[in-house]
C-alpha cells in the first residue's frame, strides 16, 4: 500500500509544470522618449536588457523628487555597476536636476505621468532588464530598496540559477 502511495505521489509530481527560464513580461512598462546629449531621439525600447529607474514629479523642485535623489545618492555607484539608466519625467515645469546622477529628461513628461498612473504626484517606477514594470509607487523609497528590486528582478535571478 505504501509503495502505491509513493507511486501515485511520483506521478503527480511528474505531471506538475516546471517553470521555464523564459517568462512572458507580465506588466510591460509604457514606452517613453527623450533626447540624448547628441540631439538624437531615444526610447525605452532601446534600453531593453538594461534596468531603468523612472522618477516622475511635477518639477525638479518637488520635495519628494529631491528626497528621492538624496536616497539614490547612497547607492548610485552600485546601481551604476548594474548599468541602471535614470530617466526623469516632469508633469509641470522642467529644469535642472541637482544631482550627480546622470538623468535623461523625458520628452513629454505629462504623457509619461499619465501612462504610468502618477497623475500630478511624485512616483518612482523600476523597470527590469526584460522591460517589465517591476515596481511602482508614489512613495519615496530607500536607496537600498531600489537596489534590491533591480538586483532581484527576473533576469538576474534567472542568470544566477544553475542550468
Amino acid at each position: 500500500m505504501r509503495s502505491l502511495a509513493v507511486l501515485v505521489f511520483s506521478i503527480c509530481l511528474a505531471g506538475l509544470a516546471v517553470p521555464s527560464a523564459r517568462a512572458e513580461v507580465a506588466r510591460p512598462a509604457p514606452d517613453l522618449k527623450w533626447v540624448d546629449a547628441g540631439g538624437k531621439a531615444q526610447s525605452l525600447t532601446q534600453l531593453r536588457g538594461q534596468p531603468v529607474v523612472v522618477l516622475i514629479a511635477p518639477s525638479p523642485r518637488d520635495w519628494a523628487f529631491r528626497r528621492q535623489l538624496g536616497r539614490l545618492r547612497w547607492v548610485a555607484e552600485r546601481l551604476g555597476a548594474n548599468k541602471v539608466a535614470f530617466v526623469a519625467a516632469f508633469s509641470g515645469t522642467s529644469g535642472r536636476i541637482p544631482s550627480n546622477i546622470p538623468f535623461a529628461i523625458a520628452a513629454d513628461g505629462p504623457k509619461v505621468a499619465y501612462e504610468y498612473g502618477a497623475g500630478e504626484r511624485f512616483a518612482i517606477a523600476i523597470i527590469g532588464r526584460d522591460g517589465n514594470l517591476d515596481y511602482f509607487t508614489n512613495k519615496v523609497l530607500p536607496g537600498q530598496r531600489v537596489f534590491d528590486v533591480v538586483a532581484n528582478s527576473f533576469v538576474p535571478q534567472t542568470n544566477l540559477r544553475r542550468p
